[in-house]
């Protein structure tokens, strides 16, 4: 048994946390928003009034917080000094590569371990222990923090030192938006020309357009009918954060000074789409955009 303090108990931490306590660790949640804490005691979280009561004691502190800027904030404002000496931090946020870098040299120069460790699989991966994470940090990290990512995970890739679970992440979600407006505008395509949905679907899902977003996030009711199409784009995974994790591949790639023109473009077509009516919606709901030209 681990005793972990988990802060931030929003769509994705609330289930994290109730499946490391089933597989038998002692959690003890924090989050500020009055919602997260109702619903996580409803749940039998344990929650702590004061972030820094929850680290108290604890062997492992995982965070899972909207941006960059409050895992930085929070680890300044005593979240660091609070914790034992020598704890593991578990960063699960989606943030910045730098961001990352920057809060595993907080949490080192403070006397502790840090790895970050971003997710893939929405809220039904993380409500089903099937998540994927990609993983920064050394070796010996690595390995201290694996049994707990097994429990909240499927997949779990070490993908090189601090930062680099953050990298892979952003470049993981480029493709994703890429190939999703690919599929959508195929679609739209498809019907103009006279096209069935469940034909286009049958040929592309076993030829070499295959891919997760026509096959698992099928933009269109019918084919798929486990995909948000058909419950009315209800995410799943919203475009606003689509729309904030290429802000993140955005800004790594001015950074590189990468040639991505099609990372830049869908970058630009999410942010129209979360703009709009659909920052709550699934971003596979871009076909809508795309068919009335709203992008």
């Amino acid at each position: 048994m681990t005793r972990i303090a988990f802060l931030g108990l929003g769509h994705m931490g609330l289930p994290m946390a109730k499946n490391l306590i089933a597989a038998g660790h002692e959690v003890r949640g924090f989050d500020l928003v009055d919602a997260a804490v109702a619903a996580a005691q409803a749940a039998g979280v344990p929650v702590a009034e004061f972030g820094i009561d929850a680290v108290s004691g604890a062997e492992v502190v995982i965070t899972m917080f909207p941006a960059g800027k409050h895992v930085i904030q929070a680890y300044q404002d005593g979240l660091l000094a609070a914790a034992e000496p020598g704890t593991l931090f578990i960063e699960s946020s989606t943030i910045a590569v730098e961001e990352a870098r920057a809060a595993h040299a907080l949490a080192v120069e403070a006397g502790h371990r840090s790895i970050d460790a971003p997710v893939s699989g929405g809220v039904v991966g993380a409500e089903n222990g099937t998540l994927a994470f990609m993983v920064g940090g050394s070796d010996e990290d690595f390995a201290a923090a694996l049994p707990l990512l097994e429990a909240m995970g499927k997949r779990i890739v070490h993908c090189g030192g601090p930062g680099l679970g953050q990298a892979a992440k952003v470049c993981n979600n480029m493709i994703l938006a890429v190939s999703q407006i690919a599929v959508a505008e195929a679609f739209v395509l498809g019907e103009r020309l006279g096209l069935e949905h469940q034909a286009l679907f049958d040929v592309v899902s076993q030829a070499s357009g295959q891919c997760w977003s026509t096959t698992t996030n099928c933009p269109v009711p019918g084919p798929v009918p486990t995909s948000p199409a058909n419950r009315d784009y209800q995410p799943g995974f919203a475009g606003a954060l689509m729309a904030k994790d290429l802000g993140l591949a955005l800004q790594a790639i001015e950074q590189t000074s990468t040639d991505a023109q099609m990372g830049r473009l869908a970058q630009q077509l999410y942010a129209a789409y979360a703009g709009g009516d659909g920052g709550g919606r699934d971003f596979s709901g871009i076909i809508t955009d795309i068919r009335e030209g709203r992008v």
